[in-house]
């Protein structure tokens, strides 16, 4: 009995922590990690590193002076060196910790055994990236952060066009900046989390001194919310059709504004000149324009004749802007479910301007080498494999050839067009696109007149 007794006192507690850690993990692996996942892998590492490192084949044979020193001083086995390893600090994903490649060794040698890695010290994932030459990081992630994203807090404002939309599966926030990536092409299918991606870069330009334009062939259902901060809006191919020259004609004014400030003076200073407009002086430079393009094959589908005519000049447009509109600060968001080159004349022309590609879940492979195949092929199966019960879920990639998994956070529709109703006042003065500014609904108010007589309740027989 005082066995059960002791057994019962000392195993209820255990099993109690176990069993509360093993809900933790599953339920809430934001807070297994920094209180139990945190210690046990930092302490794997800690005791396994040098040995981890041979199996892996991470080390490298000693050195002549180092054998002749450690013969010298003790009797012991001469051991292949592995890369030095810095601090580790901790994060609230995982771990960070930097090595210091030995002679002969290269970063891609260190990602070759990411998955080893991974397994020897109990994480979720090993990421490797090149700091610097000779000096790695290795960022291990303690769990699924795409399971339910948590955005990192940014310690300071977001600059100009720069916009963090989703969350990469290094725990990394991805950022969509037009001013590295001009153009980019956005591809899912129904349900894919592609609507959601466009409301959050729209949600995180509407504070900045941007105009914001639309064409959305759906009939605005996904861009009308938006519409107190719009600068302008189509709602079908026809009002595409009349919008797109309006923005071609503002991109040549302000190519013209850039070669006028080209006509060099003797005394100009260096600085001053400029082949965009970011280099104009802030006073004259013109705002930045990002046009979104929802449901783009809607502006391919002809019927008549006359709409392939149509089709023809707004394609030569799109292509017109993309090719020549960063420099003017015009810049594409091309969203769809397919584009392909059976759209049409220019399809493929138009796509190969698009440098930034994003595909979410797609219908079948092929749409996944639409966007992904011309650029990085090893992503297309990555695209594929995207399941359906995860909406937000996605490959980004760039003309660079690297690509990741990332997913966007859940942000409401509410939230969002209350955002832009906020920074209405932001909305910049475009006179060319003026005509097109979208009309705001007023919110209905009740009208009937208000009794001033307070009812009183009428006494029971």
């Amino acid at each position: 009995m005082a066995d059960l007794m002791t057994l019962t006192e000392v195993g209820g507690p255990i099993a109690g922590l176990c069993g509360g850690a093993t809900y933790l993990r599953a339920r809430h692996p934001a807070v297994y990690w920094p209180t139990i996942g945190l210690p046990i892998s930092a302490v794997r590492l800690l005791g396994s590193y040098a040995s981890v490192m041979e199996s892996c084949g991470l080390t490298v044979p000693p050195s002549r002076l180092r054998v002749l020193a450690v013969r010298a001083m003790t009797r012991r086995e001469v051991r292949p060196v592995p890369p030095r390893r810095g601090l580790l600090r901790p994060t609230a994903t995982g771990l960070r910790v930097r090595l210091r490649l030995a002679p002969g060794q290269e970063p891609a040698d260190v990602a070759a055994s990411a998955e080893r890695l991974r397994h020897a010290w109990g994480v979720h994932a090993v990421y490797v990236h090149e700091i610097k030459p000779g000096v790695v990081e290795l960022r291990l992630i303690g769990f699924d952060v795409l399971k339910r994203v948590r955005m990192p807090r940014t310690r300071r404002a977001d600059s100009l066009l720069r916009v963090p939309v989703a969350l990469r599966e290094d725990a990394t926030p991805f950022v969509r900046d037009y001013r590295a990536i001009p153009h980019q092409l956005t591809l899912g299918a129904t349900l894919s989390g592609k609507s959601m991606y466009l409301r959050h870069l729209i949600h995180g330009l509407a504070p900045q001194s941007v105009a914001l334009v639309g064409i959305d062939c759906k009939r605005g259902v996904e861009l009308a919310p938006f519409a107190p901060r719009l600068s302008a809006l189509a709602t079908d191919p026809e009002q595409a059709a009349e919008l797109l020259p309006v923005l071609v004609k503002e991109m040549e004014d302000r190519y013209d504004l850039i070669k006028a400030r080209q006509g060099i003076a003797p005394g100009t200073p260096d600085e001053e000149i400029t082949s965009d407009i970011w280099g104009l002086p802030e006073a004259e430079r013109p705002v930045p324009i990002v046009l979104f393009v929802d449901e783009v094959a809607e502006l391919f589908l002809v019927a008549t004749r006359k709409d392939e005519e149509r089709r023809d000049e707004m394609v030569t447009q799109l292509i017109r802007l993309a090719q020549l509109g960063r420099a003017a600060g015009i810049y594409l968001e091309v969203c769809g479910q397919r584009f392909g080159a059976e759209l049409g004349k220019g399809a493929t022309m138009l796509r190969a301007q698009l440098s930034g590609r994003v595909c979410h879940r797609v219908n079948d492979e092929a749409s996944a080498k639409m966007a992904l195949g011309d650029i990085a092929p090893e992503a297309v199966s990555a695209a594929c494999a995207i399941p359906a019960e995860r909406p937000g879920l996605a490959v980004a990639g760039d003309t660079s050839g690297g690509w990741s998994r990332i997913r966007t956070p859940y942000l409401s529709l509410a939230n969002a067009a209350a955002r832009c109703d906020q920074t209405a006042h932001l909305v910049p003065n475009v006179p060319a696109l003026a005509p097109f500014r979208p009309a705001v609904p007023v919110a209905p108010t009740d009208t009937r007149p208000v009794s001033l007589v307070k009812p009183r309740q009428a006494a029971a027989d």
